[in-house]
């Protein structure tokens, strides 16, 4: 059988855009011979969908826009993900489902049985699991049709008490198709090759596998859509990050295959170039599917800046990218002459704007209040949110969206001014550790010097008072990165981290610092996720907790 992946960037709601890129495929995968055409799950609708599942009238136009879908699938058939009614009367109001298309009309619904509720997902929050498996005849094929998390109950210790791959099987299918909405981190794609590797050993049947590419607000979709024979070998796939089609023809060699290798899964050692071609995937949506067009930031001459304005400009062209100097009177020259060189490396337009006569009309507003109290933290944090203030101004005059460059170990410990470096329309770095921002300077710098290398070598600090220096207050990156990635990504204790070799008055200070500062993180702005365990919508922790490990 010729069967199509159809790997596509949809937009959440966009029910005519979404339409017309799917019967786009659909006569593309039909003029290429293509007995099949297979799409990602909730592809019409676009993935996470949210409430928008609640409002009747979404539900009535995906129904209405798959009637219009369907009537284009003659001579070929589709599997589009999109939600259905559950019309049992009974359970949530909702399938997740695969709908079946062929001959210019709905030929099947296959629902989705094991719903995520974990991380960033919550599909039991709009969706009714099913209770049975069905399968599928197209083109003479028994096709068993799986949604996603259907096929990922294949660890040692199952999240799940179903197995629906084993119930599949009992009606002898020939072919497995899983379409799914798998979003990117750091080992996503090692863990979905080892999942696909599994289901095709254990079931040794080939297995057809299409997932989103694209960005929605913090959630990146890497695509990786690929087709492995029974020996769960990959013998066709698509690229990461870009749209494409590809016809694949399934033949005797595919069902009789040697056992493909076991994939290592490896959390120390990141793969820089994916988390950087994430994040400027997460950028180039983010605006375009909001329809914006200009981005502007504060250009330090610090790393943290400097690998955001290099991404943002890959992603949106370096003439959509305003990058703002603003020293105070304790920013060093080289500082300033590190941004004006990264801007000038990169073709950004770039202004400075001198702050030390705002900060001192302000110490003068404050001072009948503050009197003789000794200059400090407030002082630091004044210059901040001045900073802020000139950066939201010109957003605001010029149609600009402020990008924010806090990185995930600052935002862990609380090392940012709230309402001042916090403020942003899209985090870039707030999932990125301060080890992982310089392993993308040095990605971005592979083939010239872009960054400056003053501004990778030089010890990071604010610049806020005379000889500030981030080491002041926190342990080295290389250290504090390594204990952060141990307590969030995997939720090791104080006891665990202490048995690690980390100093336990450290591990008592740092576990504070990120429990006493959750508060900060609620209203920073959403983050690009490139890990298993980001700040936002999958780390859900309460403010006023006492427990910190």
């Amino acid at each position: 059988m010729k069967i199509a992946l159809a790997q596509l960037n949809y937009t959440i709601g966009d029910f005519e855009g979404n339409t017309r890129k799917i019967t786009g495929a659909i006569a593309s995968a039909h003029k290429q011979g293509a007995d099949l055409v297979v799409f990602a799950e909730l592809a019409l609708t676009g993935y996470p969908a949210g409430d928008f599942l609640e409002f009747d009238d979404f539900i009535v136009q995906t129904e209405m826009h798959m009637q219009q879908i369907a009537a284009e699938c003659r001579g070929i058939t589709a599997i589009v993900g999109g939600p259905s009614r559950n019309k049992t009367g009974k359970g949530k109001p909702l399938f997740n489902s695969a709908w079946i298309l062929g001959d210019g009309q709905v030929k099947q619904l296959v629902h989705k049985s094991l719903l995520p509720n974990y991380d960033v997902f919550d599909e039991y929050r709009y969706f009714e699991p099913a209770t049975g498996f069905s399968i599928a005849g197209i083109g003479g094929t028994r096709v068993a049709v799986t949604i996603c998390e259907d096929i990922w109950n294949t660890s040692e210790v199952p999240l799940y008490q179903r197995y629906p791959m084993d119930e599949a099987i009992a009606h002898q299918p020939q072919l497995i198709i899983n379409i799914a909405a798998s979003p990117f981190h750091y080992n996503q794609a090692l863990i979905r090759r080892q999942v696909l590797r599994d289901n095709a050993l254990k079931y040794r049947i080939p297995i057809i596998y299409v997932n989103h590419t694209g960005a929605h607000t913090e959630l990146i979709f890497d695509g990786g859509s690929m087709a492995c024979d029974s020996g769960g070998n990959v013998r066709e796939a698509l690229p990461f990050f870009s749209e494409g089609l590809k016809v694949i023809e399934t033949d005797a060699a595919w069902y009789d295959a040697s056992a493909a290798p076991g994939v290592a899964v490896d959390d120390e050692n990141r793969d820089i170039s994916l988390i950087h071609d994430a994040l400027v995937l997460g950028i180039r949506d983010y605006f375009s599917k909001m329809g914006f067009r200009k981005a502007i930031l504060g250009l330090s001459g610090g790393i943290d800046s400097a690998v955001t304005i290099a991404l943002a400009a890959e992603a949106l062209g370096a003439e959509n990218v305003h990058g703002i100097l603003l020293p105070s009177e304790f920013s060093s020259d080289h500082s300033i002459d590190d941004a004006r060189q990264l801007a000038l490396n990169l073709g950004c337009p770039h202004e400075i704007i001198k702050i030390s006569e705002s900060f001192h009309s302000l110490q003068q507003t404050m001072q009948p209040f503050f009197g003789d109290l000794p200059s400090g933290l407030t002082e630091e944090n004044m210059q901040a949110r001045i900073r802020a203030v000139i950066l939201m101004a010109l957003a605001n005059k010029f149609g600009y969206i402020l990008l924010n460059t806090s990185n995930k170990s600052e935002a862990a410990v609380g090392y940012g001014t709230l309402y001042g470096d916090m403020c942003g329309g899209l985090a870039v770095l707030g999932d990125v550790y301060k080890t992982d921002v310089y392993r993308l300077a040095r990605h971005i710098n592979r083939s010239r010097v872009i960054i400056p290398e003053n501004s990778i070598v030089k010890p990071p600090s604010a610049e806020l008072r005379p000889g500030q220096m981030d080491s002041d207050s926190l342990p080295d990156y290389a250290v504090l990165d390594k204990l952060l990635f141990n307590y969030i990504e995997k939720r090791m204790g104080r006891r665990e981290l202490e048995e690690m070799g980390f100093d336990p008055h450290m591990v008592t200070r740092v576990l504070k610092m990120v429990s006493s500062n959750e508060w900060k993180r609620y209203q920073t702005p959403p983050i690009l996720r490139v890990s298993p365990k980001a700040f936002g919508t999958g780390r859900r922790m309460p403010i006023t907790g006492k427990y910190s490990g």
